[in-house]
């Protein structure tokens, strides 16, 4: 049975500044270095779970957390492959701002649209603005008109199917277990995939930090369970902090 494990990152320094943090890169913070290696020890305490290959973004938060958890499964020595097609959701003009002051500028409910319905993307920056990935070299290879302005979830979806189809997906098929570590949008579109939630659905849908997901897929990918590590209450309580983080 194929078996994907995926992990947002542990808190980084904007998340605990409360700001749109997007494809900007930042780092974790001590307490999301603790959340990668608390990840770790739930994996190595799955006696069923033996994790063959890694996926990460291209952003420091994702690597690092993978590196932090993989090390506690003292499995450091397992292939890793990054992508850009598994960063954050684009946040355009937001990108940099604090979410509470954005919300009480812009009013809650139109933050949450741009935070989490899943067809409405924020302004974009311009292609020489210093927010856009054109004009950051890890992307020196992508072709410009691939790299995002702004991002919707949608567009996020767009953008990881293709990698799922290539990279993700085959290896599932070959009986490999995958770890996928990623970011909160990344990983909300993944799940909309996977769990086929609706569009009106997924807005509801927030992904904590630092716990590990477990899905359990038949042979043609659809969903035959999904399960969150470590204590239910702790990792719902983690998922409503998210919800709460513009007011």
């Amino acid at each position: 049975m194929p078996t994907l494990v995926t992990l947002r990152h542990g808190q980084s320094t904007w998340n605990a500044e409360n700001r749109f943090t997007g494809w900007t890169d930042v780092d974790l913070t001590d307490a999301g270095e603790e959340e990668a290696r608390v990840a770790g020890r739930l994996l190595a305490g799955e006696q069923e779970l033996h994790i063959d290959s890694v996926h990460t973004s291209l952003l420091t938060r994702a690597v690092r957390t993978a590196n932090l958890a993989l090390d506690e499964m003292e499995l450091s020595y397992l292939p890793v492959r990054r992508h850009w097609r598994l960063n954050e959701r684009h946040y355009g003009a937001l990108q940099g701002l604090n979410k509470k002051e954005t919300a009480d500028r812009y009013g809650a409910e139109q933050v949450k649209l741009w935070r989490r319905s899943y067809d409405v993307p924020p302004a974009p920056v311009a292609l020489d603005d210093p927010n856009h990935p054109a004009n950051d070299p890890r992307y020196r290879g992508v072709p410009p008109s691939a790299l995002p302005a702004t991002e919707c979830l949608k567009d996020v979806l767009l953008r990881l199917l293709p990698y799922w189809d290539d990279a993700i997906a085959p290896e599932l098929s070959s009986g490999r277990t995958v770890f996928v570590v990623a970011h909160g949008n990344s990983l909300r579109a993944l799940a909309k995939h996977l769990e086929s939630i609706s569009d009106e659905a997924i807005a509801g849908l927030d992904i904590p930090t630092g716990f590990p997901r477990v899905y359990e897929l038949d042979r043609a990918f659809n969903l035959v369970s999904a399960r969150y590590l470590g204590d239910p209450a702790a990792a719902a309580a983690a998922a409503e902090a998210v919800a709460r983080q513009a007011g």
